[in-house]
């Protein structure tokens, strides 16, 4: 018994010792090489990592901001050009008053600008001229005040009730000037002065003229007054100023 155990115990080993050599020899020998092979790959996964984590934060990354200059800041304001209130103290008027009137419209509308008005204004003056002229009372309703829309509305009947026509040319504006500028409980009323050339002449029922001269440029001057609501921020959101009164000129 003993001689067959040891016999089988030895072939035992024997086998034991040939499968670990093989199992070896599959496996290889870990050597200073292979440590430097390892030890190299742990290095590019770890660069690897942090480059994508670099890439995941790369879009709330916020750059520092520069506290500007106070030196720069003039240049800065220069650059962007003179403020509201040095255009409108630059603009031509024969009396201060107007700027003070003009510089108060001013606090109630940032945007407001003298020249833009002005030529707003003359471009509502020609619409409404030829308007009256063709009897257009469509246009002028979109342009006048109630008051002074009924006032052109009637003076259209009286000429349609006598059979009279007006033949009209706007040849155009010569000058126009603010000459009145005031704010009445959040409504700016600025007075226009036109002076314009026209060509005009009145026909009557038998198509003669009664009154102008078709061949001839006629000099006019209207002083109108123009107003707007600007004391909220949802009549600012309107631009258009309505003809509220005329006048003659002294």
């Amino acid at each position: 018994m003993n001689g067959q155990f040891d016999l089988i115990t030895l072939i035992s080993l024997i086998v034991a010792v040939v499968a670990i050599l093989k199992l070896r020899s599959v496996l290889g020998h870990r050597t200073d090489e292979d440590d430097s092979r390892v030890e190299r790959l742990k290095t590019r996964e770890r660069e690897q990592a942090a480059l994508q984590a670099d890439k995941g934060t790369a879009d709330v990354i916020t750059l520092p901001r520069r506290t500007p200059d106070p030196a720069e800041q003039p240049a800065a304001a220069e650059a962007e050009g003179p403020s509201l209130e040095t255009r409108i103290r630059s603009y031509p008027v024969a009396d201060p008053t107007v700027t003070d009137g003009l510089l108060e419209v001013a606090t109630f509308d940032a945007d407001f600008e003298p020249e833009a008005f002005v030529q707003g204004a003359s471009a509502a003056y020609e619409l409404i001229v030829s308007a009256f002229a063709e009897g257009d009372r469509k246009t002028l309703k979109d342009l006048l005040s109630k008051e002074v829309n009924e006032g052109f509305v009637a003076a259209i009947a009286d000429r349609d009730s006598r059979g009279e026509t007006i033949d009209q040319q706007f040849v155009g504006i010569r000058k126009a000037e603010i000459v009145e500028a005031e704010m009445k409980v959040g409504t700016a009323f600025l007075t226009v002065r036109f002076v314009s050339e026209l060509i005009t002449a009145t026909r009557n029922k038998a198509d003669e003229i009664i009154a102008g001269d078709p061949q001839k440029i006629k000099h006019v001057t209207d002083i109108w007054t123009f107003s707007r609501d600007v004391s909220n921020a949802r009549a600012l959101a309107n631009p258009n100023w309505r003809l509220v009164a005329t006048q003659a000129p002294n």
